[in-house]
């Protein structure tokens, strides 16, 4: 069984997906990327949520970012599992759903947590950069539906911070401000960010978000 841990490289797979064949690491190109895998197809929590990622597909392209599911079923039953989703959902499904009846790609990513459920994968999130690596790792329990707003929310904090020194605090949402790197001395913030500074303590410097 597979550890992946945040920094380490995606493992590369090929796969049957209900969009075709797929390299994983060449369908991601120079896209982000989120994996998230469900415990089996029609089942009602995974419904709502492959629905929901399919309502907020535009938001995920807007962030250069390429989504992709998984279960350990067949292409024959996600093929008929979509007719309901976007049924139910009132969406139509534009990304792909991995077939994965061998479970070959859910034990290299860890998806299988026996002392939950040693058949089914968890609902395990991952995104990746665009460089590869695994920026975020996220487990539900079977019963816990995911919010995909925090999942946007993280993937905005991860872009903006892979381009800028600084991180974002509780609760930020795109357009709050940010608290400046540590390592940035006080005497360099106005080069790095000409909209000014709070410095609260020597450690908690805010400023506005620079790429607004």
């Amino acid at each position: 069984m597979a550890t992946i841990r945040l920094g380490d490289t995606a493992p590369d797979f090929t796969a049957e997906t209900t969009q075709g064949t797929i390299h994983f690491h060449e369908w991601l190109g120079d896209s982000w990327g989120v994996l998230f895998s469900h415990p089996s197809d029609f089942t009602p929590v995974c419904t709502t949520e492959l629905g929901t990622v399919a309502n907020y597909f535009p938001e995920f392209q807007k962030r250069n970012t390429k989504v992709i599911a998984l279960s350990v079923d067949g292409l024959e039953s996600h093929v008929n599992w979509i007719k309901d989703i976007e049924e139910t959902q009132n969406t139509t499904l534009q990304y792909p759903i991995i077939a994965d009846e061998n479970k070959e790609i859910a034990n290299l990513y860890d998806m299988i947590h026996p002392n939950a459920n040693d058949t089914f994968t968890v609902r395990s999130v991952f995104v990746i950069g665009a460089d590869k690596k695994i920026k975020l790792i996220l487990t539900y329990p079977a019963s816990t539906g995911r919010n995909f707003d925090e999942i946007l929310r993280v993937i905005d904090s991860l872009q903006l911070t892979a381009n800028y020194s600084v991180a974002t605090p509780a609760n930020w949402k795109d357009g709050q401000d940010v608290v400046i790197s540590p390592s940035i001395k006080d005497e360099d913030i106005p080069a790095k960010f000409p909209k000014g500074f709070n410095r609260i303590k020597y450690y908690l410097r805010m400023t506005p978000q620079p790429n607004k």
